[in-house]
């Protein structure tokens, strides 16, 4: 009696084996495309870095090892660069979140013209941030025609002071002016984020809670807060992801003056005005790796959120 031949495993030939590449093979111009447009360009930063290079005196290019890390870290400017960052990142996200919270409460109540209040409280994150600075600087700032300097001269005027005191909102306070600015286009990022946490939230719990005689601010606290906490993380992260790399704002409304410079200002500068490429490129790649490890928390963060999404479903 012939022993009939042994199963062929699945997976083990070359047909599954072709059949696994040619499944992969559309992703692969897109995989090359951006490993060019990515990698490609953060390696060659990388390497620029290791290197003292001013380009005003090519040929005294000489390999400097991590000394321009070194400067980066203790060089007095750009410390202070990185501290303004954190100030200017850390304000910018946590005014934005809890601005962003109010709002998102509000318009998840149903009320007449609630769509269209929602439109107009979306509209300034879909600004060009070149445009959001501009009009912030000549429209609200301005000290001779500005909106904030009309408002307060008609507030003041209703107490008797006919020739109020104009003030210069950049002169006098700029890192709050930058920030300001910053809010108001970062606040509906903020609110989108944490309405549709609200709108996942279980109807069925709030309305048990209610009928045990839970009051808006104990449903509030115990059930809504704990819901959104990883909708706060993530906006949070997102947030702190482009924030940090925020040029537009401060070039645009202080050019980097009265100690609003933060780091990715300094690089432009260190890198096209003071032509020291080993300088910029190290102070780059501190950027991205910060950049990274804000991100590396965020991916954690939706990949949760998905998480308990399918664990509900």
């Amino acid at each position: 009696m012939t022993r009939p031949p042994a199963p062929r495993r699945a997976g083990r030939g070359p047909s599954a084996r072709a059949r696994a590449w040619a499944t992969r093979a559309p992703l692969l111009p897109a995989l090359i495309f951006l490993i060019a447009v990515t990698q490609l360009p953060f390696v060659a930063t990388l390497f620029i870095s290791l290197f003292d290079w001013n380009s005003l005196a090519p040929d005294e290019r000489a390999f400097s090892g991590l000394s321009n890390y070194k400067t980066v870290v203790t060089d007095a400017s750009l410390r202070e660069s990185i501290l303004t960052t954190v100030l200017l990142t850390a304000t910018v996200v946590i005014v934005s979140v809890v601005l962003g919270l109010l709002l998102a409460l509000l318009i998840n109540r149903k009320f007449v013209g609630r769509g269209f209040v929602r439109t107009l409280l979306i509209t300034p994150f879909l600004l060009v941030p070149v445009s959001a600075a501009l009009m912030w600087k000549h429209l609200l700032y301005n000290p001779e025609y500005g909106l904030l300097n009309g408002g307060w001269a008609w507030f003041t005027g209703l107490f008797g002071d006919s020739t109020p005191a104009q003030p210069d909102w950049i002169t006098d306070m700029p890192l709050l002016a930058v920030e300001a600015s910053l809010v108001w286009q970062w606040t509906p990022f903020m609110m989108l984020i944490l309405l549709a946490g609200l709108q996942s939230q279980p109807l069925d719990m709030m309305e048990a809670a209610r009928l045990d005689g839970a009051g808006t601010w104990q449903m509030f606290r115990f059930l809504t807060v704990p819901h959104l906490r990883r909708y706060l993380e993530l906006g949070t992260l997102l947030g702190a992801i482009y924030v940090v790399q925020n040029f537009d704002a401060v070039f645009t409304i202080t050019a980097g003056g009265l100690g609003t410079a933060n780091l990715p200002y300094t690089i432009y500068q260190t890198f096209y005005q003071a032509h020291e490429y080993g300088l910029a490129s190290a102070a780059g790649v501190v950027v991205v790796i910060g950049t990274i490890v804000i991100a590396t928390f965020a991916l954690r963060v939706v990949s949760s959120l998905f998480s308990e999404e399918a664990s509900r479903a």
